[in-house]
């Protein structure tokens, strides 16, 4: 959604003049309502964040592999082994509500 609104991209106008984005716009992509207080902290809040990201976007990244964690990282699961099933009233016993050994939850569902 914010790409559309030309905020992260590299030929933003407010990546090159961070200062001067529109922070009533910014709140209402968030739905919020701001003081005049509010928004002034959080505009130069924004303005440092959007300097940072410039900064970043001038790092050359050309031969760096992309990946989602700093470091590799494996299955670190157990094994699945066969156990012994929890005893009903243990497995009850921290559920707000239960009827005929079942856990009752709110319907969350419409019938469609």
């Amino acid at each position: 959604m914010l790409e559309t609104a030309g905020l992260w991209s590299k030929t933003s106008p407010l990546m090159s003049q961070a200062e001067n984005f529109d922070i009533e716009y910014v709140a209402g992509l968030a739905r919020i309502e701001l003081s005049e207080d509010e928004k002034a902290a959080y505009s130069a809040q924004l303005g440092q964040a959007l300097k940072y990201f410039e900064a970043l976007s001038k790092v050359d990244v050309a031969n760096v592999e992309p990946s989602s964690h700093a470091y590799a990282v494996y299955n670190v699961w157990r094994e699945d082994e066969a156990a012994e099933p929890l005893d009903v009233a243990v497995a009850l016993q921290n559920a707000p509500a239960k009827r005929d050994n079942q856990v009752i939850v709110p319907k969350v569902v419409d019938d469609a």
